[in-house]
């Protein structure tokens, strides 16, 4: 898995899980983290995929996701894990977030966390990509601790509750990693089977 984020890896495994598909961090193989230097969330997936697959010689498995706010223009997007600066921490991201929004009405709060999910084999003979959205809305406090990056201020329409509130169940079969990975498991069952 060409990812060092362990919420990312946890939540990876468990999609995952059942397939046969073993989830190793990058990390494991000593492969350190690819420059993103794309312009979108597919860009950055497969630059991480294929550079995985490069160091180590194995299929790899990545995403680039982050979340997408209507009213700051499409803030903080492809750079969601460095929003507040080079240091950035989940708290540091969300005190960012909420203080950029503080005078936004709740009805103007519309967000979508949005995730490219990418596979590719070591000779880059295959490339398979899949996309997922989850619309919602941003809360103007946290709510729940479970979760991680915006997860505590992200509502979920349908539950009425943060992202941050859900078991990871719920979480997993509503969010935009969840539904980027389900068709990518798709993708790579219809290609190799």
């Amino acid at each position: 898995m060409a990812c060092g984020n362990p919420g990312k890896i946890r939540e990876i495994a468990r999609l995952l899980d059942g397939l046969g598909i073993e989830v190793v961090a990058q990390s494991e193989f000593g492969v350190t983290d690819a420059d993103e230097t794309g312009t979108t969330f597919v860009e950055n997936s497969l630059i991480k995929s294929l550079h995985a697959a490069d160091a180590t010689g194995l299929p790899a498995i990545a995403d680039d996701s982050g979340l997408v706010v209507d009213a700051l223009d499409g803030a903080p997007g492809i750079y969601s894990s460095r929003y507040s600066g080079p240091d950035a921490t989940d708290d540091s991201n969300i005190d960012k977030l909420l203080a950029a929004m503080k005078d936004i009405e709740r009805s103007d709060r519309g967000a979508t966390f949005q995730c490219a999910a990418s596979f590719v084999l070591p000779d880059r003979a295959q490339s398979l990509v899949a996309e997922g959205e989850w619309r919602g809305s941003i809360l103007t406090a946290r709510q729940g601790d479970g979760g991680f990056g915006y997860d505590a201020v992200f509502l979920d329409p349908e539950s009425g509750a943060s992202a941050a509130s859900l078991t990871a169940e719920q979480k997993n079969a509503r969010s935009h990693r969840g539904q980027a990975l389900r068709k990518l498991v798709a993708l790579i069952e219809q290609q190799f089977s």
